[in-house]
């Protein structure tokens, strides 16, 4: 019923995609989700080294024989890696799909065709998806304001980024922001999308490897409890408030700088807080779907409610012939 060019391309069963979650995207999450029917995906950049995510890929197939997918980051990083070596390692590995996120992912589009793989760019704005197609996306993924992590500048929500994006490019588009259920699965495909992206609901899975305090947080949420941070450096991100959150809040409004912000902001504080529970630390990319989150099932129990769900409001309406 819910068979879309993405689910043919990407080999899945259901148009669905675990969004990267930093340093939670491991191997029992990622295999996880491919199980489950879905695309989940590595987040490259979160390794320190080739060798150690050749070791991660090779991890995630000795838990799945399905399809899933690396992301390769392409914005500024605070310890940059060699994207080129990364690609390299990946397509060695013969993963079939491969995600960019960030800048123009043109210089290394030959590259990653070039290794056979399924290529998809995640971007906020919708010229940056006219640019991805051109460049050679199979597809695109666009994400709007609602959701964690980083939406655009701009400020666009994604019940009206989606539809500008399907009536801007001709390749499958894949919706985010903002969707962790039945009802916003069957509403993002409504909007022209032909596949949805969800992170912060995988999150508050039994095999997301985020401490249970989180967790629990999460589910006694509002989605009132994000907020957008880090907009005085032009790297707007939508977390969950905290204190650290409060603090670096607190500083840009005094006009502070980048390097004094690096302790509150950096990776290492908040992976910390994740193995620790300390909900009160660290900066944690959450969207505001967390406001519909009240359990915490496995990645399957999600997958098969949505699917189930869906179903459902479809059988609500009459179909006609």
């Amino acid at each position: 019923m819910f068979k879309t060019r993405v689910t043919e391309i990407l080999g899945i069963e259901y148009p669905i995609i675990a969004g990267t979650m930093q340093a939670l995207s491991r191997a029992e999450l990622v295999a996880a989700a491919a199980n489950a029917g879905v695309l989940g995906i590595i987040p490259s950049a979160t390794f320190g080294s080739k060798e150690e995510l050749r070791d991660e890929i090779r991890k995630v197939k000795s838990l799945t024989d399905k399809p899933f997918g690396v992301n390769v980051n392409l914005f500024p990083m605070l310890m940059p890696v060699s994207i080129e070596e990364y690609i390299d390692t990946v397509i060695e590995e013969g993963v079939k799909v491969i995600e960019t996120s960030g800048r123009s992912p043109a210089p290394y589009v030959e590259r990653i065709k070039s290794g056979g793989a399924v290529f998809m760019h995640k971007c906020a704005r919708v010229r940056d998806t006219r640019t991805a197609e051109r460049v050679g996306a199979d597809l695109v993924e666009i994400v709007g304001f609602e959701c964690g992590g980083h939406p655009s500048a701009e400020e666009v929500t994604s019940l009206i980024l989606i539809p500008q994006t399907v009536d801007a490019v001709k390749i499958p588009v894949i919706g985010g922001g903002g969707f962790g259920d039945a009802r916003g699965f069957i509403a993002c495909l409504a909007l022209g999308a032909e596949g949805v992206l969800m992170g912060t609901r995988f999150m508050a899975t039994k095999e997301c490897p985020l401490h249970d305090n989180f967790k629990r947080a999460f589910v006694e949420a509002a989605e009132t409890t994000t907020v957008i941070a880090q907009r005085s450096i032009q790297d707007p991100i939508r977390v969950f408030r905290n204190e650290t959150v409060e603090e670096v809040l607190e500083r840009e409004k005094q006009g502070t700088t980048l390097e004094e912000l690096i302790p509150l902001i950096a990776g290492a504080t908040a992976r910390d807080a994740w193995a620790s529970g300390d909900v009160a630390h660290g900066m944690t990319a959450c969207g505001q779907v967390v406001g519909l989150i009240h359990d915490i099932p496995t990645v399957k129990e999600v997958v098969d409610n949505i699917i189930k769900g869906a179903t459902a409001i479809l059988d609500r309406f009459p179909r006609s012939g």
